[in-house]
C-alpha cells in the first residue's frame, strides 16, 4: 500500500492525552501525533534518529540538555540514543515526526 488516509489509520494511545497514527515504511516511520493540553511524553531514548515539526499548537521539548518551546513551523532533530521528553502546552497540538530506521515498536499492536 502506497497511499494512506490519516482518518482511516487506527490511532494508538501511547500515553494519556497522546494519540498517534503511524505510517510504516521500509526504511523509515512517519508518525502523526495529536496531543491534548498538558499531555506528557515521558523521558526516553531509542536508537532511531528522529526529526519532527509542530504543525499546530506548541510543545515544551527537552532534547538532552536543551529545553525549548517549539511552535508551528519549527523543526527539530533528536539524535539516536539521546534522552528526550515533551509536554503539550495550553492548546491541543499536532506534531509530525519521522524516524529512521523504522520504529517497529510504534507499528506493532
Amino acid at each position: 500500500m502506497n497511499y494512506f488516509y490519516l482518518e482511516e489509520v487506527k490511532a494508538k494511545q501511547p500515553a494519556e492525552g497522546v494519540e498517534v497514527r503511524v505510517i510504516p515504511g521500509e526504511r523509515m516511520t512517519m508518525a502523526f501525533f495529536h496531543l491534548a493540553p498538558g499531555a506528557k511524553i515521558p523521558e526516553h531514548a531509542h536508537p532511531h534518529e528522529q526529526i519532527g515539526t509542530v504543525l499546530k499548537g506548541s510543545i515544551q521539548l527537552a532534547i538532552g540538555e536543551e529545553n525549548k518551546v517549539v511552535t508551528e513551523g519549527v523543526a527539530y532533530r533528536v539524535p539516536p540514543n539521546v534522552a528526550h521528553s515533551g509536554r503539550c502546552l495550553e492548546s491541543p497540538s499536532e506534531v509530525l515526526e519521522v524516524f529512521s530506521p523504522p520504529r517497529e515498536d510504534l507499528q506493532s499492536g
